[in-house]
C-alpha cells in the first residue's frame, strides 16, 4: 500500500488530518518530541495504559456482532433492569445524541483510512521500552509542596555548555539551584535543562516555564505588563468527582475556587483562545455554562471533543454507555476578541465543532493541543502558551500546578 500525504504528514507533523470530516487524528509522542533536542519521549511509556484490540467486532457505532455458540452456552447472571434516567441525566443524554453523528462520523473516517490503521500498532509500541525503575519511588509533588519542608525544596539544574569553535571532548555541564515550589522558573537556554532532585532527574524543555505551587501564589502568573499576556490558555482543572477521588489519582478542587482563576489577567489584551477540558456531568456542564466561562469574559464557546480509539482503531468503549463515555468535550471559547473584526484577523475564527482522536495514555493525561489548534490562536506569532493545572512542560509554555513535573521524570525518556 503506498503512503498517503496524510500518514506522511503524521510521520512529520504528528496529525493526519481526516479528509472530508471534520476530525483529525494526532500522535501525542511526537508532537511531545518537537519539544526536545537531546532526549526522546519514549512511546511505551506514554501509552502506558493497556487497551487491547477489540474482540467484538464492532463497528463505529458500538454494535455488537453475535455472540459465539461457546459463549451463549454459559450461564449468565440476570442483568437488573435498567433506571429510569432523572430529569439531568436526560438533559445529558439529549446532549450526548446532538453529539453521536458527528462522533460516528469521525470514527468512520478513521476506521476507513486503512494506511493509518496499520500505522497505529507500531506507533504504540515504538522501539524502545520503558526504562526500568520503581514508579513508587516518585516524588509526590502535591504532598510535598504542602508540608513544612516546601520551602527547603531546592532543584539541581543541568545545562551542557556548546563548545567553542574549534574544540572538542565532553560537553561541559554549567549547575545552578533553585527553589524548587512556589517560584518561577525559567529554561531561557537554547538546550533542555536536567532537573536533579531527591535522587531523580528530571528532563526540563529548552523555552519552558513553570511555577509549582497552589492557589497561594497562582497571581504570581499575572504578567507585570499586560501586553505580554498569553494568546492560549488551556485549562484542565481536577474536577469534583466521586470516581477520580475513589481512585485517589490526584487531588480534587472544590468547583468554585476556579471562579477565582485570573484568567483574563492573564489574556493578552489582543485576544486569547480559551480551552477548558470539562467532564461529561451535567451539573458541571451548566456550572461552566453559567458562571464559570462568563466570569471568564468568554461568551459563546464552541465545543470539541477527545474521541479515544485503541491501537487497532476501536474505540475503548462503548460509544452509548452512559456513565463511561469514550470521548471527553473541551469548550473553547475567545477573550478579548471582537467577532465583527474577522475579515481582517490574523487567525481563523471557530465555526463549527471538530473531533480529535488518539490513543490515549496515563489517566488523565491530556493530548498537546497547541498545533492542531493553531489556525484558530489570535495574537501575536509564536502565541504565547499557558496551562493551568499543568502536568507535564513544553517549548515556549508556561505551566502551573502542584505537579507540573509529573510526566518529566527522565524515567519517561531516552537519549537520541
Amino acid at each position: 500500500m503506498s503512503v498517503s500525504d496524510e500518514l506522511r504528514s503524521l510521520e512529520v507533523t504528528g496529525i493526519y488530518r481526516l479528509p472530508g470530516s471534520r476530525a483529525a487524528f494526532l500522535d501525542p509522542v511526537r508532537l511531545l518530541n518537537e519539544s526536545y533536542r537531546r532526549f526522546r519521549l519514549v512511546p511505551s511509556s506514554y501509552y502506558s495504559r493497556s487497551f487491547g484490540p477489540s474482540n467484538q467486532g464492532g463497528d463505529a457505532q458500538g454494535e455488537r456482532t453475535a455472540p459465539s455458540p461457546e459463549r451463549k452456552k454459559r450461564k449468565r447472571k440476570r442483568q437488573p433492569k435498567p433506571r429510569e434516567l432523572n430529569a439531568v441525566e436526560r438533559i445529558a443524554e439529549a446532549r450526548h445524541q446532538e453529539a453521536r453523528a458527528l462522533l460516528i462520523s469521525a470514527h468512520k473516517s478513521l476506521l476507513e483510512a486503512k494506511d493509518l490503521l496499520e500505522f497505529l500498532p507500531g506507533m504504540v509500541k515504538g522501539d524502545e521500552c520503558m526504562q526500568d525503575v520503581q514508579t513508587s519511588s516518585e516524588n509526590n509533588f502535591v504532598e510535598l509542596g504542602s508540608s513544612w519542608r516546601a520551602p527547603l525544596c531546592e532543584m539541581t539544574l543541568c545545562f551542557q555548555k556548546p563548545h567553542g569553535q574549534g574544540e572538542a571532548g565532553p560537553c561541559l555541564v554549567q549547575r545552578r539551584s533553585s527553589t524548587l515550589f512556589d517560584k518561577i522558573i525559567s529554561i531561557e537556554e537554547n538546550d533542555e535543562a536536567e532537573g536533579e532532585f531527591q535522587s531523580r532527574l528530571y528532563i526540563l524543555p529548552k523555552g519552558s516555564c513553570f511555577l509549582m505551587t497552589d492557589f497561594k501564589h497562582v497571581r504570581d502568573l499575572i504578567p507585570d505588563n499586560s501586553n505580554d499576556g498569553y494568546n492560549l490558555i488551556v485549562i484542565d482543572p481536577p474536577w469534583e468527582n466521586g470516581c477520580v477521588r475513589q481512585k485517589e489519582a490526584y487531588p480534587t478542587l472544590p468547583n468554585r475556587y476556579l471562579l477565582y482563576l485570573p484568567v483574563q489577567e492573564l489574556a493578552d489584551p489582543a485576544g486569547a483562545l480559551l480551552v477548558l477540558w470539562i467532564t461529561n456531568r451535567e451539573k458541571l456542564r451548566r456550572f461552566v455554562e453559567d458562571e464559570l466561562l462568563p466570569s471568564w469574559g468568554v461568551k459563546d464557546p464552541t465545543e470539541f471533543y477527545w474521541l479515544k480509539v485503541k491501537s487497532d482503531g476501536s474505540l475503548i468503549g462503548d460509544l452509548d454507555l452512559f456513565h463511561h463515555r469514550p470521548y471527553e468535550c473541551l469548550l473553547l471559547g475567545y477573550i478579548n476578541v471582537n467577532r465583527e473584526a474577522e475579515p481582517g484577523s490574523n487567525f481563523k475564527f471557530l465555526q463549527a465543532s471538530q473531533v480529535i482522536m488518539s490513543v490515549p495514555g496515563a489517566h488523565s493525561r491530556k493530548p498537546p493541543l497547541q498545533k492542531i489548534l493553531s489556525e484558530f490562536i489570535p495574537g501575536s506569532k509564536p502565541p504565547r502558551c499557558i496551562e493551568l493545572f499543568a502536568r507535564e512542560l513544553g517549548s515556549e509554555w508556561t505551566s502551573w500546578g502542584n505537579e507540573p513535573l509529573h510526566f518529566q521524570d527522565s524515567m519517561y525518556f531516552t537519549e537520541k
